[in-house]
């Protein structure tokens, strides 16, 4: 069974990662409900390649000195790195260039998820 509570420290971990790396319109979409696959999505755009890296960076820095383990990670050993997908079992965390973002539209495919408000992330 999923511990919600771990899961949402783990997203608000993530999401004042990426905020310190300056990553471009955040969002923590909460997938409990509708799906088996994590508890909450953590969307997120980079202005180039290093912005990227040093998101994924952060994330992962920050979320393993908290006890989380990254389970599987995608994208960054790609040519153009413009994306990265980082498991961490009940978060997901999804890095794109904004062109990539709008392609994958996200937000909208997900869209019976229930965003997280800013204010309940920090």
């Amino acid at each position: 069974m999923k511990n919600n509570k771990n899961s949402f420290e783990a997203a608000k971990i993530a999401y004042a990662a990426l905020d310190d790396k300056l990553a471009i319109d955040i969002k923590v979409l909460d997938i409990s409900k509708i799906s088996t696959l994590a508890d909450y999505f953590v969307i997120a755009s980079g202005s180039n390649p290093n912005q990227l890296k040093a998101m994924s960076d952060s994330v992962d820095e920050n979320l393993y000195k908290a006890g989380y383990i990254l389970k599987h990670t995608e994208g960054m050993q790609s040519h153009n790195r413009s994306w990265v997908l980082m498991d961490f079992g009940d978060i997901v965390v999804h890095l794109f260039s904004k062109e990539d973002r709008d392609f994958y539209d996200l937000e909208r495919i997900w869209g019976d998820a229930t965003e997280v408000s800013k204010e309940e992330l920090q």
